[in-house]
């Protein structure tokens, strides 16, 4: 019985080894065949075809930081609904209501962040004051 559970995983284990295999032969041929010649052009940082201005490490607004995870969280949240289209016909009232349910969840959430400010990029970031 174990030796018949170790078998129907070995497609899988060839398929694991033949894909490391191949990227390291890759890696390898990139690296012996690959040209070597570097110079001052070739080691300036590049910005899509642009000169790259200003300091590396200026610091980003937080409300960029924000954005990006609202963006993520509600991408995310996006993805439950697919699996409840594909068997939507199947849920019936059942799935209907749940989902109005979800989407109403979501809907608090996006009105929370929309009354806080959160979407508001004209608005200037709140700084707090530091006692000394």
């Amino acid at each position: 019985m174990m030796g018949n559970d170790l078998q129907s995983y070995a497609p899988l284990l060839l398929h694991l080894i033949l894909a490391m295999a191949l990227s390291g032969v890759l890696l390898l041929l990139s690296s012996l065949v690959g040209w070597r010649r570097p110079s001052k052009i070739k080691n300036q940082a590049y910005e899509c075809g642009m000169t790259p201005t200003g300091d590396a490490r200026e610091p980003f607004s937080v409300k960029f930081y924000l954005v990006a995870m609202i963006f993520i969280l509600f991408d995310v949240e996006a993805i439950f609904l697919y699996p409840w289209a594909y068997i939507f016909r199947q849920l019936r009232w059942f799935g209907f209501v749940e989902m109005l349910l979800y989407i109403g969840i979501l809907l608090v959430g996006y009105f929370y962040l929309w009354k806080k400010g959160a979407l508001d990029w004209n608005r200037p970031a709140a700084r707090r004051d530091r006692a000394s």
